[in-house]
């Protein structure tokens, strides 16, 4: 749970602004995510929970006022904090937009500046989207398309938690692109959502082609081709290897 604090207060003490969005609905999530504050420790080299609670902001994003607030600021170095997401039904999807995914991020990193009120920091943060894909226990709704199965590991099968699946094409009346995006849970397991139109070999064709990508991380990656209406009810397997 996260409180209410008015916008310009978060403005200027928030070293960030992280705003929660479902990209299924594409829509701001203001209700039903929990957020866990970290800060990294340079000496044991391991990630410790703070108790510093969240505010939301009339605007939708999650701040922390105060954080990085200290009586002699500039005898402190900065310090790497990061911010872990939960909501039922979706994974955070924690790369900023246009940079590449990785499965083992766990949290979105930030510095944390200290300061006080004679020394504020120096640029206020600027809003960041933080995506929620869907999970695979996500609450499609009954009409929406959608296939599932595993990623796992080319060499011995092991399951890969957290892989990136997605699949993208362009409608064929318009030439609109689209992008289908979901992430695996802890079991490797997914479910794509697909609203749009496939590949079809022609206009009458009733069989839609869709190719399906997954990614762990830069150059491990996997490909599948599913092929809608006859693979619909099947478990697909796409497996991850070095490219």
């Amino acid at each position: 749970m996260s409180a209410f604090l008015p916008l310009a207060r978060s403005t200027l003490r928030s070293p960030v602004w992280l705003v929660p969005y479902d990209e299924h609905t594409r829509r701001v999530r203001t209700t039903g995510v929990e957020v866990r504050l970290e800060r990294f420790d340079d000496a044991d080299g391991v990630w410790l929970p703070l108790d510093d609670a969240a505010v939301r902001t009339p605007s939708g994003a999650l701040a922390f006022p105060g954080l990085g607030r200290r009586a002699r600021p500039r005898d402190a170095p900065p310090e790497l904090h990061r911010v872990r997401f939960a909501a039922a039904g979706r994974l955070p999807l924690y790369p900023a937009d246009g940079e590449p995914f990785r499965a083992d991020l766990a949290g979105v990193e930030f510095l944390v500046h200290p300061h006080d009120d004679t020394h504020p920091p120096a640029l206020p943060a600027e809003p960041r989207l933080v995506r929620l894909l869907p999970a695979p226990s996500y609450p499609y709704p009954p009409r929406v398309r959608t296939v599932h199965g595993v990623v796992v590991d080319a060499d011995g099968g092991a399951p890969v938690a957290n892989a990136l699946v997605e699949a993208e094409g362009r409608t064929s009346r318009d030439l609109a692109p689209w992008h289908e995006r979901t992430l695996c849970d802890a079991g490797g397991a997914f479910r794509l959502a697909l609203r749009w139109e496939g590949e079809k070999a022609d206009e009458n064709a009733t069989e839609e082609t869709f190719r399906l990508r997954a990614t762990e991380r830069p150059g491990r990656t996997g490909a599948l081709v599913v092929r809608l209406p006859r693979d619909a009810a099947r478990r697909h397997v796409i497996e991850i290897r070095e490219s």
